[in-house]
């Protein structure tokens, strides 16, 4: 049986997953690893941040390396 190779190392569901967030205007919940949570909407990202717009407090930029994870907001 011949070994597989390594998978690619950008397969595009993150710019999928983003875009559509971004588009949606959907209401994101982000959890740093510090355990600080902001909720808002995805402005726009690239290879190493994202900006989040908030309601109620200014813009911020996180850099995706102090991101635990993130979900929907219900």
């Amino acid at each position: 049986m011949k070994p597989k190779g390594l998978p690619p190392e950008n397969t595009n569901a993150e710019n999928f997953y983003f875009t559509k967030q971004i588009s949606n205007k959907t209401q994101m919940v982000v959890v740093l690893k510090d355990g600080e949570q902001m909720q808002g909407v995805i402005e726009w990202y690239d290879k190493t941040c994202l900006r989040v717009k908030r309601d109620d407090e200014p813009g911020v930029m996180v850099y995706k390396t102090a991101i635990k994870y993130m979900y929907k907001a219900d």
